[in-house]
């Protein structure tokens, strides 16, 4: 038998409260965000599927323009193919881009399926790189952008070569830099619409 005082003992410790746990204090996302320097990024609402064609639409027209040979003007449907391709490969994707290089060989009056190829080869790398892509800021987009781009242009050149056609010099590829460089102002100008503050309202807890 044990002895009176053990068992007082150890009915005292039986009987004791469990220690509360000690309170945790949460930080908020934004307060963490800040001690670590990190720059909340802008909210973005549901893009309007009608923008979107909207958008290819103007960028189209943009080419059609009578720009001439200039080198140095880029394809601002191709960029525009691209952006959405990143980051709306679900509703402008290989399809969409296919038409729109059909009807740039009619308006160009180019081999029938140059631009159509060139633009699907385009629209596949995007889509394929577009999670990838996403984790970078603009600066650094630029840099998939611009092979991207160069792919586009170099099999369309392909083509012509196989035609029977010249070698049109090495500036043919400056519109490929030049539209990488427009990268960061057309992501601005397309997200435009969706954009909206981080900073919470009382009626409105996002």
């Amino acid at each position: 038998m044990k002895p009176a005082w053990l068992a007082s003992l150890l009915g005292v410790f039986a009987m004791r409260p469990a220690r509360p746990a000690e309170p945790v204090e949460l930080a908020s996302t934004a307060a963490q965000g800040a001690a670590r320097g990190y720059t909340p990024k802008l909210l973005l609402s549901p893009v309007n599927p009608l923008f979107i064609w909207f958008s290819l639409l103007i960028t189209l027209l943009a080419n059609f323009l009578p720009w001439g040979k200039t080198p140095f003007v880029p394809d601002f449907l191709a960029l525009a193919l691209v952006f959405w391709n990143v980051h709306q490969p679900r509703r402008a994707g290989i399809g969409a881009a296919f038409v729109f290089g059909l009807l740039m060989d009619v308006h160009d009056g180019a081999l029938f399926g140059e631009h159509a190829l060139a633009y699907t080869l385009l629209s596949y790398g995007a889509i394929s790189l577009h999670r990838r892509i996403l984790w970078f800021p603009l600066g650094s987009q630029m840099l998939y952008v611009l092979p991207l781009l160069l792919v586009a242009q170099f099999a369309s050149m392909l083509i012509r070569l196989w035609v029977g056609g010249a070698f049109p010099g090495w500036m043919f590829f400056a519109e490929s830099g030049i539209g990488a460089l427009l990268w960061p102002f057309a992501s601005w100008l397309l997200l435009a619409p969706q954009r909206r503050s981080v900073e919470r309202g009382e009626a409105r807890p996002l």
